[in-house]
């Protein structure tokens, strides 16, 4: 992994710990979600105008993948939501975050996808998950499986399967686009262009999702002033997170390093809830959050 790609991550990292603590101090759901989402792709406009002429890169095989990314970052949205709204920022956030470094890790693995993982990578990544389990205990004795299996962790399930589906979809897409562009145009340029189609189109999804849900759609139309200022901040921090991460993988010879390094937003998440929501901070905590950086440094150096 370069330097470009750690300092690109680690601003992401930081973006997104902050729009989730926004975000589920709000009680998210698919209606908040869906206009975070689409408050994010306000940012990109201008950069979209100027390179217009960038759709002409985007084969069929782009748009297909844009349309199968679209769908797992809705799933995402979906599984973020259920998850804050059944359980506790400090066990969904960890679990949301940690899942997708394995998932990632074995289906580029199988599929052949990008150069093999060394050694010192994969010990990176289970230390990571490791302490990413750890990490919401207040006791050591008490890893028990009834706290994850529960509906707030299977809405972390699923939206860590919808991190794994885009990650993996957009790496590929973008390299393919990369290519295509060449000379011809920049790569910051080409990536912003598919993060707005992206974003759009996940947008589309959320809303026929949110269309199947009396509740959300009761749900949309009652928001408040005060929801949409915090549902525009958490867009603003979505996009900008998710576009330094498009970049990032122009920098990394497998998109695994970047799932695994984003990972970093997982002690700043730990940090948030204790300095920002009052949250106690045992010693498993503690520990953890020691470990996700340990094996954050085994990955970044691997």
């Amino acid at each position: 992994m370069t330097l470009t790609a750690a300092l690109l991550l680690i601003v992401s990292a930081a973006a997104h710990a902050g729009w989730n603590l926004l975000g589920k101090r709000g009680q998210p759901s698919l209606a908040f979600m869906l206009a975070a989402n689409t408050f994010g792709l306000l940012p990109l406009l201008p950069m979209v105008v100027a390179n217009w002429h960038g759709l002409a890169f985007f084969s069929p095989r782009i748009w297909l993948y844009l349309a199968l990314t679209a769908v797992c970052q809705a799933v995402y949205y979906a599984g973020l939501a259920g998850a804050y709204r059944n359980g506790d920022l400090s066990i969904a956030y960890p679990l949301v975050r940690s899942m997708p470094v394995i998932l990632v890790a074995c289906v580029t693995a199988v599929l052949g996808l990008g150069k093999p993982l060394s050694l010192q990578t994969v010990i990176g990544i289970l230390v990571v998950v490791g302490g990413s389990f750890v990490l919401p205990m207040r006791w050591f004795s008490d890893f028990r499986w009834k706290n994850y299996l529960n509906l707030s962790s299977l809405m972390a399930l699923v939206a860590a399967l919808g991190t794994t589906g885009y990650s993996i979809l957009d790496s590929e897409a973008l390299r393919i686009l990369r290519q295509s562009a060449g000379q011809q145009m920049a790569g910051v340029q080409i990536t912003i262009l598919y993060a707005f189609w992206e974003g759009l189109l996940s947008s589309v999804w959320l809303g026929l999702l949110l269309t199947t849900r009396r509740s959300e759609r009761q749900e949309l139309s009652g928001l408040r002033r005060a929801d949409l200022w915090r549902a525009g901040l958490v867009g603003l921090g979505l996009c900008v997170g998710y576009v330094l991460v498009l970049i990032a993988m122009g920098y990394v010879s497998n998109v695994s390093y970047v799932v695994a390094f984003r990972q970093l937003s997982i002690p700043l998440g730990a940090l948030l809830g204790v300095l920002v929501l009052k949250e106690p901070h045992p010693q498993p905590k503690l520990v953890g959050v020691a470990a996700i950086f340990a094996g954050l440094v085994l990955v970044g150096t691997g």
